[in-house]
């Protein structure tokens, strides 16, 4: 049942709201000619380097003051269970990431377009991987989303980018208003919940169900995380079941097969099996896919048909893991999906970002816990 609140109606008036803060900053910068200087500030964040408010352009020192600000309701120790809880699942958040969130997001015909009107499907698929990895890793890792945390920074930064990328694409001239406004609110608040809600419900197929307090607390970090990026508070309602009432109202609103989808996921599939070293896992991302977004939802975006038992037996086989009578499948299934995204997260670890920006960076503890080798590691 559609909550009362999230109208057709209202989800409508969403898709023509933007972000007025970040658009406003950003605007500023292109009428006082400060384009320059607000390319090497992006250049910065990107590369995570410190930036002083002498170092910030006048009219990016307000935002940064005002975006860097929790929400009054910010309950602290929930984010810490939340950011408990994200250690605990380990690297199959990074395969909830990978095959639930992403394919979600391109399963969204008008939001879509954006991501395929700014990326360069070979190059930008491989480093949106690797960038929303590490917001999700940042915001996640204890301490993400303090004052000085990684995770409030990358959400200042994203949302940022995000106003860059409306004024630019308005600039062009080629969005078609039939899709509301570029990066609208509906389209934040259906990204957003593709991390909390979508990320849960895919956890609970690969094996690992959480605790109702640990998915409010999960849930509740990533609430907080839509504050900082300007999602308006009545698309961040307070509960997890909330969460995924809205989730699955703007799904049903935008779910619609486009060729731009289509190729995001392809781009998005390809760029998985590269990152992976070997061919162990050849054909297990598209499996995965079709196991947590449904078959529904994954023929909306053409991802190729899923065999169970072709997907799995190299790897069975490989390993040397057999079934003893008794053995639930989707425990040798949970136990794939864990190596999978263990090596999917040494791959990420592994592959250059390009020489502006840092390596993939994954707090000691939480390498550890996951027994996710670093780069010296994996030259050794």
């Amino acid at each position: 049942m559609t909550d009362v609140r999230w109208t057709n109606e209202f989800l409508d008036s969403m898709r023509e709201v933007c972000d007025p803060p970040a658009d406003e900053a950003v605007q500023s910068l292109f009428a006082q000619g400060l384009v320059g200087s607000a390319n090497e500030l992006m250049k910065q964040l990107v590369a995570h380097e410190t930036v002083t408010a002498e170092q910030l352009p006048e009219p990016l020192r307000g935002y940064f003051e005002q975006s860097a600000k929790l929400p009054s309701w910010a309950d602290k120790e929930l984010i810490r269970e939340g950011q408990a809880a994200f250690s605990r699942c380990g690297s199959l958040s990074v395969v909830a990431l990978v095959c639930a969130s992403l394919p979600t997001c391109y399963a969204g015909a008008e939001g879509v377009q954006v991501l395929h009107m700014t990326a360069r499907l070979q190059t930008d698929t491989k480093r949106r991987i690797i960038e929303t990895a590490q917001m999700v890793v940042d915001v996640m890792s204890p301490g993400g989303l303090e004052p000085d945390g990684w995770g409030l920074k990358d959400a200042q930064k994203v949302r940022l980018m995000h106003a860059a990328v409306r004024h630019l694409i308005r600039q062009r001239g080629r969005w078609d208003a039939e899709w509301g406004q570029p990066i609208n609110q509906e389209d934040m608040a259906g990204t957003l919940v593709t991390f909390s809600v979508v990320t849960i419900r895919s956890l609970v197929k690969l094996g690992y169900t959480l605790e109702p307090r640990e998915e409010q607390a999960y849930y509740h970090a990533w609430r907080v995380v839509g504050y900082l990026m300007g999602v308006d508070e009545r698309l961040l309602p307070e509960t997890y079941e909330e969460g995924g009432r809205l989730a699955d109202a703007i799904f049903a609103r935008v779910f619609r097969s486009c060729e731009e989808g289509k190729a995001m996921t392809r781009a998005l599939i390809e760029q998985v099996e590269h990152i992976i070293p070997g061919n162990l896992f050849d054909g297990f991302c598209s499996t995965l896919i079709r196991h947590l977004i449904s078959d529904e939802t994954a023929d909306l975006i053409a991802v190729p048909p899923a065999d169970w038992t072709r997907a799995l037996i190299k790897p069975l086989q490989i390993l040397g893991w057999v079934m003893d009578e008794g053995d639930e499948a989707n425990v040798v299934n949970a136990k794939l999906s864990e190596l999978f995204g263990r090596k999917l997260l040494e791959g990420i670890v592994w592959v250059s970002r390009g020489h502006e920006r840092p390596p993939f960076r994954i707090p000691e503890a939480l390498r550890e816990s996951w027994n996710v080798r670093s780069r010296e590691q994996q030259l050794a």
